[in-house]
């Protein structure tokens, strides 16, 4: 399991410029939020909504506003995505990308959209569900798991195989299935980069500053590398691209 890292590294760092120009629409996906008017914090390099206060202050304004700029932070998180995941395929395939992939790029763009934004609506309603009777963090949690586990490479085959939805989470669910060593490796090693570097960063810059220092890092050099470790798991079930 460890050529995956080594594989996903050299085709982050040959194609750095290109993951960095990549990584603005996770920028300003990051961004929407923390800028809109709405009950949110910094932490471990992601921007939270407190959902106790949006409740209770909840209004048709603030109510337009979450749902605004969470459909535009989608969008943004579906291009970026999309992106990278046709420049592994390029690479790794050794072909390159179309006029045809590249003039299809707004169907992958919308078919991911969409999955995006249906988890993000199950997220919603379960966060909803668990406010009213109490358990709103572990009910939430729970269901972001198991919706995490079932779409964890839908994305990714959408946009490698080019298939449609339905097919996408069911080969994501497949591979989660015979190859979980991917998803946990995945989870895992996200897990210690992050923690790691919010450590550096608090004790080099202060709690207060080190929250948004995590927050660029995170938008701008990790969700790429990240993407490609998705994208390099999801093509070694082609045997020929397994070495």
């Amino acid at each position: 399991m460890s050529n995956i890292f080594e594989v996903s590294w050299e085709t982050y760092k040959s194609n750095l410029r290109l993951m960095l120009l990549f990584s603005i629409p996770f920028v300003i996906a990051a961004l929407i939020p923390l800028l809109a008017p709405l009950p949110t914090y910094v932490s471990v390099g992601a921007i939270f909504i407190r959902t106790a206060s949006a409740f209770i202050n909840l209004n048709p304004l603030n109510l337009a506003v979450i749902v605004v700029s969470g459909l535009f932070s989608l969008l943004f998180i579906s291009f970026g995505f999309v992106a990278i995941s046709l420049l592994v395929k390029s690479k790794r395939t050794h072909t390159k990308v179309s006029v045809r992939a590249i003039q299809g790029i707004e169907g992958y763009i919308i078919k991911v959209y969409l999955l995006l934004l249906a988890y993000a609506i199950v997220l919603v309603v379960g966060n909803i569900f668990g406010y009213y009777y109490g358990n709103e963090a572990v009910i939430t949690d729970v269901i972001g798991l198991f919706g995490f586990i079932f779409l964890f490479y839908a994305p990714t085959a959408i946009v490698i195989d080019n298939r449609s939805t339905l097919k996408a989470i069911k080969s994501s669910l497949k591979l989660v299935v015979y190859s979980p060593q991917y998803i946990l490796l995945w989870l895992i090693s996200l897990t210690i980069v992050i923690s790691i570097l919010d450590l550096v960063f608090i004790a080099a810059a202060g709690t207060f500053w080190s929250r948004y220092i995590m927050l660029v890092v995170s938008s701008v050099f990790l969700p790429p590398f990240f993407i490609i470790f998705l994208a390099e798991a999801y093509m070694k079930r082609f045997p020929l691209l397994k070495h």
